[in-house]
């Protein structure tokens, strides 16, 4: 992700989030060297989706994470996230954390597939809902260093 893909980023999270990201938040990540900013891209460098996955002291987690709603069902948030997942093994994370709102049943269900799995809720996590986050975690293994 850079600061060309941010009008497609922006356009996707204001439909995907209550409380979206501002630009400004994106583009503090491009300068921090622990965070790794990225999108998918479709024909014409159409903005298919994103992530934001910080790794620091031998852990990663996962920030944010959304595909374009015309786009959902199509592989493109679980090839964001298997990507998520071979950075944090490329920089040395044992295990891969995030929080997902308790009522994103889709998010959950990628989740499981990709080996995370449930530790416990947060009560009230999301301040502009009131939603509960529910947290999960995986193990990242050196094999996921290839993708």
């Amino acid at each position: 992700m850079g600061p060309s893909d941010l009008d497609g980023v922006m356009e996707i999270e204001k439909v995907s989030f209550p409380t979206p990201w501002s630009r400004e938040m994106f583009i503090e990540d491009f300068h921090r060297d622990f965070s790794d900013t990225l999108v998918a891209a479709g024909p014409g460098d159409e903005i298919l989706g994103y992530a934001v996955c910080w790794t620091i002291a031998g852990e990663s987690h996962l920030l944010n994470i959304a595909v374009h709603p015309a786009r959902r069902g199509q592989g493109i948030g679980r090839a964001l996230l298997i990507e998520c997942i071979r950075r944090a093994a490329r920089a040395g994370a044992s295990v891969i954390y995030l929080e997902v709102r308790a009522g994103n049943v889709a998010a959950q269900r990628l989740y499981r597939s990709m080996g995370f799995e449930f530790r416990g809720i947060r009560k009230g996590y999301y301040t502009d809902t009131a939603e509960d986050a529910v947290i999960f975690d995986r193990e990242v293994r050196k094999s996921d260093a290839a993708g």
